[in-house]
């Protein structure tokens, strides 16, 4: 494993976890164990807007899942590791029931992002020869239809429909050479031609999952049977003491499906007896305090509204009180909540979580019913989530609350918190399905010796590379089978990792010094008047820049302690109060013991967040640099030009 390989404390040998079950070793496998084990029960349940849940029973998915198989076959489609078939949705029933279709007959299934854009979109079906897409909306068949009428994708000729459509699709698709069809109408070509399920094996291809990359193009990551099923046997051995699942368990669908994370915990919760994958379409309300039904909880956000807030560090243990409660507006109730977090940290420390504690009852019980009243588990991963954040949830909430580490091309996840640590400020040990070790990134001062490095991981989770892409594969996977993750970790003295550093993104200042652009952004996401940061360097240019976004929700406040006042945008155009936040950030990168070149020389100030839609974030929220610096270019060369005058 190398001189700094480390492996989970809950193996008993060297050998890595490749299955759980002996008889589950493919992701069909798994949910034909879910269709024995459930005795028929729910399988997956939606529901619109104030009404309430339907569920469809295991069997009626594998029913419906072999007649899309089915119909595959018999419109010349191939029981092969080379046939790809698309999915371009949003989260419902249809998109596990076409899955699971897929892998009954050993298909492999092309997820397609709602958020990728029609370029992206476009270049996925080139690469994986898609001829085949499903789609839930009519208006995603039409921008597939347009591509084709452009001569962009000759390779689609078939596209099927969820939703209702007029017949001007199916007119529309016979001109340039494509056949609309619905999903009915597949199903019932699969039910009149029904042929026997031929199953993959485990080396066998599974998914194509497209990163939605930071950079460039999306890169396809090859994710065969043998990954999921480690990954997630990984995931149940190491809470299969603490957290015993039974049917009347379910799980809440929220990250999207082409979202391998997402896919993961749904998997793991069919290789146990968590029998209920709870779906639900994306205008559902997630949070709505009248159901009772949740007890497992998928977490990438904690709610909506905070969703950047979370994921920057943002959110202080008082405010995120402050934003559920809505009522914390005196000195007693601010103490009341402050008191009531450290008791209950307290357990934590000991390894004791639990809701039922005088506390739970007189504080945090509406923060627990606003969520149903009824969770047990909760696990957050793909973006990092402030030790202030994470500590308030397992406090507040007074369950099982994991935090993992991983990327696509570990399938999912690499590390994971061990039960009974319920600290704060690490990802976890590794999961029994690999091991980790970290590796010298001289330029950037981490040493493997100090146990600091660039995080490398081996094991069956690890992908096999890049779909059509031997360049991009052989950056990522070494000749020994090493993921490079790209992310600079540091072994903590309790065995845990902890993520420090980016190594992609590290660029060189006109005098020399590697700058990692990410980590100063983390320090300076600290001020309370700022919710993003972009930091940026030139090659040329000896000094750093940033553009930042004010907080809407802080900034009137403690630009009123600094003697400004005003609304949001007069406040973002005012000289003098840059000038206070400017120094603001040098203050706390100081306290950070950020270096002096390390730190912003100057400042744009920016109203808009940076999100998905302007296409400045990817869709699992991380910030897509070279589309920021071409976006902000103007502001850029306007910072430096000022600089120098």
């Amino acid at each position: 494993g190398g001189e700094h390989a480390r492996r989970s404390s809950l193996l008993n040998s060297d050998e890595l976890l490749f299955c759980y079950y002996d008889d589950v070793r493919t992701a069909y496998d798994i949910f034909q164990r879910g269709v024995q084990v459930s005795n028929n029960g729910p399988c997956l349940g939606v529901r619109k807007p104030n009404q309430p849940y339907e569920w469809i029973s295991y069997k009626e998915v594998s029913d419906r899942a072999e007649c899309v198989g089915s119909a595959l076959l018999h419109r010349g489609f191939k029981p092969s590791r080379v046939q790809y078939v698309g999915i371009f949705s949003q989260n419902r029933p249809e998109w596990v029931i076409i899955e699971h279709g897929c892998y009954a007959f050993s298909m492999v299934v092309v997820p397609l992002y709602d958020t990728l854009g029609t370029e992206a979109i476009t270049y996925i079906v080139n690469k994986a020869d898609l001829s085949l897409v499903f789609c839930d909306k009519p208006d995603k068949a039409k921008l597939l239809l347009t591509s084709v009428e452009k001569g962009e994708t000759p390779v689609l000729n078939t596209i099927v429909i969820m939703e209702s459509f007029g017949m001007d699709l199916v007119e529309r698709g016979k001109k340039c050479g494509v056949e609309v069809f619905s999903m009915r109408e597949i199903e019932e070509l699969g039910r009149a031609h029904r042929q026997k399920p031929m199953p993959p094996k485990p080396e066998d291809l599974a998914v194509i999952c497209f990163t939605s990359g930071t950079t460039g193009n999306p890169k396809g990551a090859m994710i065969t049977h043998q990954n999921i099923v480690s990954n997630a046997s990984a995931f149940v051995k190491t809470t299969e003491k603490t957290f015993m699942p039974s049917s009347d368990d379910v799980l809440i669908s929220f990250l999207p499906l082409a979202h391998m994370f997402e896919r993961l915990v749904e998997v793991s919760s069919s290789c146990t007896e968590l029998l209920r994958s709870l779906l639900f379409l994306q205008n559902a309300c997630l949070l709505n305090p009248s159901d009772t039904c949740y007890s497992f909880l998928t977490l990438a956000h904690v709610y909506e509204s905070l969703r950047i807030k979370v994921l920057t560090n943002k959110v202080c243990l008082i405010y995120l009180v402050f934003t559920i409660f809505g009522q914390a507006d005196t000195s007693l109730k601010r103490w009341m909540l402050d008191f009531a977090s450290k008791r209950k940290e307290a357990e934590l420390r000991s390894g004791i979580v639990r809701n039922n504690s005088f506390w739970d009852k007189v504080i945090f019980r509406k923060i627990q019913a606003s969520l149903g009243g009824k969770v047990r588990f909760m696990i957050t991963g793909a973006a990092p989530v402030s030790a202030s954040v994470l500590t308030f949830l397992r406090t507040a909430l007074g369950c099982q609350f994991y935090e993992g580490y991983g990327q696509t091309e570990c399938t999912a996840g690499c590390s994971l918190s061990l039960p009974g640590d319920w600290t704060a400020g690490h990802v976890g040990a590794p999961m029994p399905c690999n091991i980790i070790k970290l590796v010298d990134v001289q330029e950037m001062n981490y040493l493997a010796a100090k146990g600091e490095g660039e995080v490398c991981v081996k094991g069956p989770n690890v992908f096999r590379g890049y779909l059509k892409d031997p360049e991009k594969t052989a950056e990522a996977l070494d000749k020994d089978g090493w993921l490079h993750t790209g992310d600079i970790g540091k072994w903590l003295p309790n065995g845990t990792l902890k993520i420090v550093d980016r190594k992609k993104h590290i660029f060189k200042l006109a005098q020399g010094e590697y700058v990692a652009p990410e980590k100063i952004e983390n320090v300076y996401l600290r001020c309370e008047a700022l919710a993003q940061v972009f930091v940026h360097g030139e090659s040329l240019q000896a000094f750093l820049v940033a553009i930042v976004v004010p907080d809407p929700e802080t900034l009137c406040n403690w630009a009123k302690k600094k003697g400004f006042e005003g609304s949001y945008e007069e406040l973002c155009k005012n000289k003098d109060l840059k000038k206070h936040i400017l120094e603001d950030m040098v203050r706390i990168g100081k306290e950070s013991g950020l270096k002096s070149f390390e730190q912003v020389k100057d400042i744009a100030v920016h109203t808009e967040m940076f999100s998905i839609e302007n296409g400045l974030l990817t869709p699992t929220l991380k910030a897509k640099r070279p589309e920021l610096r071409k976006y902000f270019q103007s502001q850029i060369d306007e910072l430096y030009a000022n600089a120098k005058m």
